[in-house]
């Protein structure tokens, strides 16, 4: 049997034994950064001549595929700063969100100190970009290392060691092994596009790993300091923070029938479709000579009458925020969060379903009707899309209704309104800045709020994104009030107080759901206690 003794050091000696591994794998990716920058910096010859031979056979293979050279960028993109840093920032305040200020601070140390290494290291070094005989892509400043290969495993590694507690134990190595390939798929990306050289894809994979091993060890000393346990990192970084970030640790499902709400959607998204098309058919070719054929043709041709350069910018700035990307922005920032303050999947599906359907629908509804613009000089050029209905402003309204359909039943706050004046006057001010610019009619304004009623009426009716909500009716509202309330630095009611609603419930009344939902309710949770894990 062991002794005591034996017991209090075997925590210690694990520590010892994973920390000497640690350091000998950081040691080890340092000493070959060095080495490889000097054999670079000397241009020792036989590493050169691979580094151009590599990047000419490269050339050759890709500067005949336009397609490929597409998809190669689109790949490469993934390790560019701007999604490395909207991938950390919204991960940082996800965190924060769920008070995990620990794990916060890591991703934020980390993620700068790549962002400081990587000029830094390309500053000293001094190496100009690989030379090609057809070149189909440029990047500016210098070449070794590469900031991408370097960038991705950096921000990549870090938010998988953060977020590995949140999977499920089978699940660690598939997402270890994802990390792994999209990390060497930049790289490789980077060497086939023609902007670096092997040995700096290889620099940067060394430099990052070393960073990134140093950061993890910083942190794991600084919980051992605190008397917290040090697991191996196949756990990640804090494993009892596990169900805390877990993005909806309490919802089993998040559709109660899915297959059935599949159908649903689909059937749906085909009767949408069919009363666009015919609503699109009669009021471009079918109306002639009516009142709505005289405000198509006058209102464009008022706007164009009395452009000046002062509106021509401000409705270009007013246009560019209903474009793709200006969405496509916003709820990529939103989403994180709410799923982060919520933990729930559901509000995140019903936007991305909108948002989803808005497209479908717009796209195959402009090719069916194929409705020409308006006949005035068109300041956004010759768009390859038809004129019915405007995608701008159909996926402007669908954005801001969504969200404050959303936001408006889970809080009490002021703020909640500003999502409701967003969603009156964004769509008017997308609108108004498309037919000045001469690009649509103003039935098309029509045709995407016909859009946007069916669509989102249709999600709500069979997503129900607000379900949790009312699962125990008006007094778990207030509850979730009071738990908002806490969040935002507030002080909870006490015990006895009456809830927002006005009326308290006994403790008979909250032990024993009166109405069907509560009783749905209690099954569920009955249910998941039964269920072995």
């Amino acid at each position: 049997m062991a002794t005591v003794s034996e017991v209090l050091r075997r925590p210690l000696g694990h520590f010892a034994e994973r920390s000497l591994a640690g350091w000998a794998l950081v040691a080890g990716t340092g000493a070959g950064f060095g080495i490889l920058l000097l054999l670079v910096r000397v241009h020792w010859s036989p590493l050169h001549r691979a580094d151009h031979e590599t990047a000419a056979w490269f050339n050759e293979l890709v500067s005949a595929n336009g397609g490929l050279v597409t998809v190669l960028e689109a790949i490469s993109s993934l390790g560019g700063r701007p999604i490395m840093i909207w991938l950390v920032t919204i991960a940082v305040l996800g965190l924060l969100i769920r008070r995990q200020g620990r794990l916060a601070v890591y991703l934020i140390v980390t993620g700068l100190g790549a962002l400081v290494l990587d000029p830094s290291m390309k500053e000293l070094v001094g190496r100009l970009r690989p030379v090609v005989d057809i070149p189909v892509a440029s990047a500016p400043g210098n070449s070794f290392p590469s900031g991408h290969a370097l960038g991705s495993i950096v921000a990549y590694g870090a938010l998988l060691l953060v977020f590995l507690p949140a999977m499920r134990p089978r699940w660690r190595k598939l997402a270890i092994g994802f990390v792994i390939a999209l990390v060497v798929a930049v790289g490789v990306t980077r060497i086939a596009l023609g902007v670096h050289y092997l040995t700096d894809v290889l620099a940067g994979w060394l430099l990052g790993l070393a960073w990134l091993g140093v950061t993890a060890y910083a942190f794991r000393l600084w919980r051992r300091e605190r008397g917290r346990p040090v697991r191996p990192l196949g756990e990640g970084l804090e494993p009892e923070a596990g169900r805390e970030i877990t993005p909806a640790p309490a919802e089993d499902h998040v559709l109660a029938h899915p297959r059935a709400a599949v159908a649903e959607v689909l059937t749906g998204w085909v009767l949408v479709f069919g009363a666009l098309y015919g609503f699109g058919m009669l009021v471009s070719y079918h109306l002639g000579g009516t009142f709505v054929e005289t405000l198509d043709r006058e209102v464009p041709a008022w706007f164009a009458e009395h452009r000046t350069e002062t509106l021509n910018q401000f409705s270009y700035l007013a246009s560019k925020a209903g474009d793709t990307h200006a969405i496509l922005l916003v709820s990529l920032v939103f989403c994180p969060l709410v799923l982060a303050w919520w933990r729930r999947w559901r509000p995140v599906l019903f936007l991305a379903l909108t948002m989803f359907g808005e497209l479908t629908l717009f796209l195959a509804t402009a090719r069916a009707v194929d409705r020409p613009r308006p006949p005035v000089e068109h300041l956004d050029g010759q768009l390859p899309t038809a004129s019915f209905p405007s995608g701008h402003i159909a996926a402007t309204m669908c954005l801001w209704v969504a969200i404050a359909l959303l936001v408006m039943p889970r809080t009490d706050r002021w703020w909640r309104w500003l999502t409701v004046l967003a969603a009156v006057v964004m769509p008017l001010l997308v609108a108004t800045s498309r037919m000045y610019r001469g690009m649509h009619h103003p039935s098309d304004f029509a045709g995407a709020m016909l859009l946007t009623t069916l669509w989102i009426g249709l999600l709500w009716l069979v997503v129900r994104p607000n379900e949790d909500l009312s699962g125990g009716g008006r007094a778990e509202r207030g509850a979730a009030g009071r738990d908002e309330r806490r969040r935002d630095g507030g002080e909870a009611e006490p015990a006895g107080s009456d809830s927002a609603d006005g009326g308290a419930r006994t403790a008979e009344q909250q032990k024993v759901p009166s109405t069907p939902a509560g009783l749905s309710s209690l099954d569920d949770e009955l249910a998941r206690a039964a269920r072995p894990d």
